[in-house]
């Protein structure tokens, strides 16, 4: 989708949201690598804050008609159910880790 862009956009809008999106799963990621509870939690909610610069990149494509409607709605579609996700995992791991 942002390999379409003309460059302006791509430099812009494009590679904060290419960042942000990336920094999501990179995010979990880590958070499964570490140990403690506290630094695992720390960084599902890293997730979480870079799924809502995510949601915010998207709206501002839309805006500036980079994305067609469709594509909006796609990407709110799967953007919106992560935070429920990345809720679950921080409740789980609150419960059940002892550390």
């Amino acid at each position: 989708m942002v390999y379409e862009w003309e460059y302006f956009a791509k430099d812009t809008i494009g590679k904060q949201f290419v960042r942000c999106v990336d920094s999501v799963a990179a995010n979990i990621a880590e958070g499964f690598g570490r140990y403690g509870k506290r630094s695992r939690v720390l960084f599902f909610r890293y997730a979480y804050g870079s799924l809502y610069e995510a949601r915010s990149w998207t709206q501002k494509s839309f805006d500036r008609k980079l994305i067609t409607e469709d594509q909006l709605l796609k990407i709110r579609k799967y953007l919106e159910a992560l935070p429920v996700e990345i809720h679950h995992l921080i409740k789980f791991t609150n419960e059940r880790l002892k550390f």
